[in-house]
């Protein structure tokens, strides 16, 4: 069974910049929630994002869903894949990465494993995962849902939250937190620069 929902509202692209200046590990000084398990990596170092989160789950080896929402997310969207546990087939790889830098996409975060890394970091495209393997999904068109609330990495991902991921890992803020958040951050940072 699929499950197709409507996009999630854009958080406001001047509060998306302003959150990407702030260090998610900044954040994890006053913040302890919405810090996604820390085996959930980045692939493709060196990297800062935020955007807004669009949402999928995958069940198994039916990849069908992630090509449907390829062709739904819009630029500054930042994708998070729930896969229920999988951790054996790659549900992202080289084509759908070059799909998502093409529209525009933040970034990818994965709970779960990716392939074809040299694609990936070739492209540039930021993916977050648990490792790689080489055995990958199929499009079997049998189930996968897009834009319903998902966990990704022990955490609560609602459809339109604020992703935040950088190499020390990836932090999820509902929208009505993404200014306090961010300009708390900043002035921290801001503080240990004086302070040195």
């Amino acid at each position: 069974m699929f499950v197709l929902n409507k996009l999630p509202p854009q958080i406001d692209p001047a509060l998306i910049d302003l959150l990407a200046t702030a260090e998610p590990a900044t954040i994890g000084h006053f913040l302890d929630y919405g810090i996604m398990d820390p085996a959930i990596r980045a692939l493709v170092p060196g990297r800062r994002i935020a955007g807004t989160a669009v949402t999928v789950r995958v069940a198994g080896a039916d990849a069908a869903v992630v090509h449907y929402a390829l062709g739904q997310i819009r630029p500054g969207d930042v994708l998070v894949v729930d896969r229920g546990g999988d951790h054996r087939h790659a549900v992202f790889g080289g084509f759908a990465a070059f799909a998502a830098r093409e529209a525009g996409c933040r970034g990818i975060v994965v709970d779960g494993v990716v392939t074809d890394i040299a694609e990936l970091r070739g492209y540039g495209m930021p993916v977050w995962a648990r490792g790689l393997t080489v055995v990958t999904t199929k499009r079997l068109f049998q189930n996968g849902e897009f834009c319903v609330p998902v966990s990704c990495g022990g955490v609560p991902v609602l459809p339109g939250d604020a992703i935040l991921a950088d190499d020390n890992g990836v932090l999820v803020l509902r929208p009505d937190q993404v200014e306090t958040a961010a300009r708390r951050a900043i002035a921290l940072q801001e503080q240990e620069k004086h302070d040195i």
